[in-house]
């Protein structure tokens, strides 16, 4: 990644990652599948969101910590990071500026992407 590019990613990254560990600043989902699951797999599937770190060049190509996955359970998980407009209708035109985009986390099944 050249310097421009990691300076236009940077922010993306920050905001997602304070997202993903906190929930704060958007609107988290699961698959019909992870909602099946019981109570206590689907908060440690959560919990397991909120602490991941095994960001790669295979996992994370652009940089914006924006996809992940874990196994649990004997399952395999991944979640993903949207970028929307505040309404939740349309992408955002802008992901590095929290006043004009609405994060979206799905966690799903490996199977359900």
């Amino acid at each position: 990644m050249n310097t421009a590019s990691a300076a236009r990613t940077a922010p993306i990254r920050e905001l997602n990652d304070t997202f993903r560990k906190t929930c704060a600043g958007g609107k988290v989902v699961t698959s019909a599948s992870v909602d099946a699951l019981s109570d206590i797999v689907k908060a440690n599937a959560l919990l397991e969101v909120t602490r991941f770190d095994r960001f790669t060049a295979d996992n994370d190509p652009h940089g914006e910590h924006d996809f992940g996955s874990f196994d649990l359970v004997g399952r395999k998980f991944c979640w993903k990071i949207d970028y929307f407009d505040q309404k939740l209708e349309f992408g955002s035109e802008n992901p590095s500026d929290p006043t004009k985009t609405m994060r979206g986390l799905t966690l799903m099944l490996a199977e359900d992407y």
